[in-house]
């Protein structure tokens, strides 16, 4: 981290500092810049990447056949684009869908930034939201899945 100037330091106190600093953390921020009369400060941290999750799968043998060689009941919404996934359209905002919702085809599920673009993601067909497959901030890759609808 850049050091501060002194005078800068100096004429904003430290308390005032750490409540931006927690600011930053309850709405997700990864940048914060304050300026009040003569007085500018600057706060950055660094987000950690989001923890993989482990999926584990049964081998055909050890679950029922039958159930595996079904067809699937849902729909896979997967990402076009690498980016970042968005749930909501602003930070404290509703987001565009939750699981058990109804959607029709067209509908905006989520945005995903990609290069300060943002760039919606709509449902493919009419259907009910069963899983959201992604976490709001996480990087997506491309054909990551998102959302799964239930036809």
């Amino acid at each position: 981290m850049p050091a501060l100037r002194s005078e800068r330091f100096d004429s904003m106190k430290e308390t005032e500092i750490r409540k931006y600093a927690g600011l930053m953390k309850e709405l997700g921020l990864t940048g914060l810049e304050i300026t009040e009369e003569n007085r500018r400060i600057r706060l950055e941290r660094s987000v950690p990447a989001p923890i993989a999750e482990t999926v584990y799968s049964v081998p055909e043998s050890a679950g029922n056949t039958q159930e595996a060689s079904a067809p699937k009941d849902y729909i896979s919404v997967k990402s076009p684009i690498v980016g970042v996934f968005y749930a909501a359209p602003a930070e404290n905002a509703d987001p565009y869908v939750s699981v058990g919702d109804n959607v029709a085809k067209g509908q905006t599920l989520c945005v995903v930034e990609a290069m300060k673009l943002m760039n919606e993601i709509t449902a493919e067909v009419d259907g009910i939201i069963s899983e959201i497959c992604a976490v709001n901030g996480q990087v997506v890759e491309y054909g990551t899945e998102l959302f799964r609808i239930r036809r």
